[in-house]
């Protein structure tokens, strides 16, 4: 069946995995998606992309990259570790001229702004992905916390395992899945699962099944300091079953009852039962103290 989502010079993205030996590496989080309807879709999710600049970590052979460039969006960055997939990309490359930039590197290490100010003349970046398993929540956490904010991007629609997923977008009448990523995510985006993505259509097939999840970022999101709001959230969800007058005893060189007073707090409450715009009020009083 011929690959719709490129065009006619593109061999199907089996036959490319087949040419280049691309195995899927377990190391680096790898699962290859070659459901055409899928990577449509996922590409759909994040439009419009006729304007945008779209930021791919990961993309492995492509797959998501063609739907992306097929659905029209005006240039990608895909960042790829992996050496292997960079012939498969240049493939992809040259099929849609000055539209797909391939940066060669560990997208834990990349300087984002910079990377945008240097390909964006026009038009918002976006970042959409299918982000590798075992540094999926890393590279989230980074880009919630970019300063300055708004952010160098205008929304993130992000495939994360389904457990993940259910953990950024939880809140505190989800206890099994509310913790510190929802707090950060919900503090400075809004969140919503857009839809599921089943194990069977990877290969290999993981475990679990998976979820587009898309975090649109606010405009003026709760005054706070990123670093304070995430050492109040490791402490008081590090013993999330304690009070948090006890599991705030693990903030460094603060008093947690004094925290709590100046937040207006009850000391008896538990981390699964405070909201964000509380942990912001912690947080302002943990900087306020240091």
């Amino acid at each position: 069946m011929k690959d719709m989502a490129a065009p006619d010079s593109l061999p199907p993205l089996r036959e490319v995995v087949r040419k280049h030996g691309l195995l899927a590496k377990k190391s680096l989080g790898q699962n290859f998606l070659f459901d055409l309807n899928l990577t449509r879709r996922i590409a759909r999710a994040a439009g419009p992309l006729d304007e945008a600049t779209i930021v791919e970590v990961g993309p492995g052979p492509g797959g998501l990259t063609r739907a992306l460039l097929a659905d029209g969006a005006r240039k990608v960055i895909a960042i790829e570790r992996d050496e292997r997939c960079l012939a498969a990309l240049g493939e992809i490359a040259a099929a849609f001229p000055g539209r797909l930039a391939i940066i060669a590197g560990d997208a834990l290490a990349i300087d984002y702004p910079a990377l945008v100010h240097e390909y964006v003349s026009q038009g918002p970046a976006r970042i959409c992905a299918n982000l590798p398993y075992n540094v999926g929540t890393a590279l989230l956490v980074c880009w919630i916390e970019s300063e300055p904010w708004p952010p160098w991007f205008d929304r993130l629609v992000l495939m994360f395992q389904r457990e993940v997923a259910e953990r950024i977008v939880a809140t505190p009448a989800d206890r099994a899945n509310y913790g510190r990523l929802a707090v950060l995510c919900n503090w400075r985006t809004r969140t919503r699962i857009l839809f599921d993505v089943p194990a069977r259509a990877f290969t290999p097939s993981p475990k679990v099944d998976s979820s587009i999840v898309e975090l649109a970022p606010r405009a003026d999101p709760l005054p706070c300091d990123a670093r304070a709001l995430t050492a109040v959230t490791q402490a008081a969800f590090g013993q999330r079953r304690k009070m948090l007058r006890q599991s705030l005893r693990a903030l460094p060189n603060a008093n947690a009852l004094e925290l709590l007073h100046e937040a207006g707090i009850e000391p008896t409450r538990r981390a699964e039962e405070l909201d964000v715009p509380g942990f912001v009020a912690l947080a302002q009083a943990y900087a306020r103290q240091h």
